[in-house]
């Protein structure tokens, strides 16, 4: 097969996934902030147990810088929470699309008065507020807030997205016409093969292999030959870079020819919120929970539903046949058409197997598609049908004081049961108890704990070691930037630190004079700030009391005065 047929073959295919693509609107929105958009994060980049559904894009290290409505539209939801999104607006368009914007600083000032209020009356910072259509207009490149670090943020940004407003379904932004600049072609960082079925082998094995591949003077990759019988499939680890940022983002597409035919093709154009753990099947799971690293698979297990794929033959899988040659080509893509292309020649070959690793086998085998419950002692756990994706033994074990539910290195699709039966403790102790989960270091994390007569209960998706914790010390309160009776006339703004090393902050509130006051609270720096322009004050001496309570109930009241006109 000549190179230059090769090349027309590569561009085919490269092709046929762009026009696949829909005609998105490329002039009708205007970008979300007047800097050059450099991103920290992409489209259907691999997170945990989901796909990212927007774009991060950076905002220069700094909060506070002013975000645009993209286009005219109509505020649909506003919600301010801890972690996820943080402070974020939804914004209706009319031509059929939603934008959203996350990790916000604080909103423009009359959608900030409007939450305000709403935060004042429930006595609540964190609210979800559905306006009523046409309630809060906006034009196209109003400012309609500022950027900021809040939520689940690791650092400002921007989280963006444009979503259908009749599915939901979130697109990659980049379709509309959004200029980031990115010439540079994906990076492979690593290669592996998997011996799929019940007889085959891959160079010498009947387990996973990594496989080295070096670059060619044309700046393509060539991997070493494979040896292969049977069934096997090939994953990868690889990631993108676009100009002006060092972030490893995630890819675009992936497709995966078999001695010139199509057998993997996927990308992030799109996908539904309600598919995106599947994410655990697309992944190499068993490898992630091992050493962090996302394997991304260009065949397909079972239990996988995503819809991401475009076209699959034999679900990615290889037949590899003895005294037959084979070449595999992978080929990583960004949304610009920078493209990264690794050649795997396979040679089908029986030959003496030098490693061989059966599965563990257990006493107990979960049966994914059926409800699974099982005794340990201790506590029961109750698996819903459906909460795994494959058919496994599982490992369970009780301890004198903990039980064990297999490993991390196992996806849960769904909630599990675990329930403790505490019938030998007494009242007084189960007020202070809770269920914890134990880190490799044996450090207990707090599970939402349901208490109900002599059963504790949590639900969860993470599978590890379990045990009952108890905490007996309230959470610490103390102010940050001012001193008990001190003048504060020329602040802006009241700020408090509180913690809780145990079971963590449940609930807090804050008075004023005998008034509830809003204070933001942000639990990444254990910060509760209060902002006097909020409230008129008609008292030089003021009397400032916040109560903090955490998770079993342990209650710290922290009282101070200070002086203000």
């Amino acid at each position: 097969m000549g190179r230059t047929f090769l090349v027309l073959l590569f561009t085919m295919i490269f092709s046929f996934g762009l026009m696949a693509q829909e005609n998105y609107p490329k002039e009708a929105f205007r970008s979300p902030l007047d800097i050059p958009l450099v991103l920290a994060g992409t489209f259907g980049e691999l997170r945990s147990n989901h796909f990212h559904s927007g774009i991060d894009i950076k905002t220069q290290q700094r909060e506070g810088l002013p975000i645009y409505a993209i286009g005219n539209g109509t505020v649909t939801r506003i919600k301010v929470s801890l972690w996820g999104y943080g402070k974020v607006l939804y914004v209706a368009h009319p031509n059929g699309y939603t934008s959203v914007y996350g990790h916000l600083q604080k909103f423009a000032p009359k959608i900030e008065e409007y939450v305000k209020k709403i935060q004042y009356d429930k006595k609540s910072f964190e609210v979800e507020l559905f306006p009523e259509y046409g309630e809060i207009k906006l034009d196209k490149g109003e400012v309609i807030a500022y950027s900021g670090n809040t939520g689940g943020s690791s650092g400002p940004h921007l989280h963006f997205e444009i979503r259908s407003s009749i599915s939901e379904k979130p697109t990659n932004p980049l379709l509309y016409g959004l200029e980031v600049r990115d010439a540079t072609n994906p990076t492979l960082v690593a290669l592996y093969g998997y011996p799929l079925s019940a007889n085959a082998q891959l160079n010498q094995s009947t387990t996973k292999s990594q496989l080295n591949f070096t670059r060619q003077k044309d700046g393509t990759y060539l991997a070493d030959k494979v040896t292969a019988l049977g069934t096997i499939g090939f994953g990868f680890i690889g990631f993108d870079r676009q100009d002006l940022a060092a972030n490893k983002n995630g890819v675009y597409s992936v497709r995966q020819v078999v001695n010139g035919q199509v057998y993997t093709d996927y990308d992030f154009e799109t996908f539904s919120f309600t598919e995106t753990r599947y994410i655990n099947t697309l992944i190499d799971y068993d490898h992630f929970g091992n050493y962090r690293q996302r394997i991304q698979k260009c065949f397909k297990t079972p239990g996988n539903r995503l819809s991401i794929y475009n076209k699959l033959v034999n679900d990615g899988k290889i037949v590899v046949k003895e005294g037959f040659s084979y070449t595999v080509e992978i080929l990583i893509s960004d949304l610009e058409g920078n493209l990264t292309k690794l050649a795997i020649p396979v040679e089908g070959k029986r030959q003496t197997l030098k490693i061989t690793e059966e599965k563990p086998k257990t006493d107990n085998y979960v049966v994914a598609n059926r409800p699974n419950n099982y005794d340990l002692g201790l506590a029961k756990v109750y698996f819903p049908a459906n909460t795994f994706y494959e058919n496994f033994h599982i490992e369970l074990k009780n301890g004198s004081d903990t039980v064990t539910v297999h490993n991390n290195r196992v996806p849960a699709h769904r909630n599990f049961t675990l329930t403790f039966d505490v019938s030998k403790y007494s009242e007084e102790e189960r007020k202070q108890l809770f269920i914890a989960r134990l880190d490799r270091d044996l450090k207990p994390s707090y599970a939402s704990t349901y208490k109900r007569g002599n059963t504790f209960t949590t639900r969860t998706r993470n599978l590890g070691t379990y045990t009952l914790a108890k905490d007996t010390i309230a959470p610490s309160i103390r102010s940050k930037n001012f001193k008990h009776k001190q003048w504060l006339t020329n602040y802006r703004y009241l700020s408090l630190m509180i913690s809780d090393d145990l079971s963590g902050i449940d609930t807090y509130s804050a008075t004023l004079n005998g008034e509830w006051i809003l204070m933001e609270y942000e639990p990444k720096t254990n910060t509760l700030t209060y902002n006097f322009d909020d409230k008129i004050l008609d008292k030089k001496q003021c009397e400032l009391k916040v109560i903090v309570t955490d998770n079993v109930g342990n209650t710290n009241t922290y009282e101070v005065s200070f002086y203000r006109k």
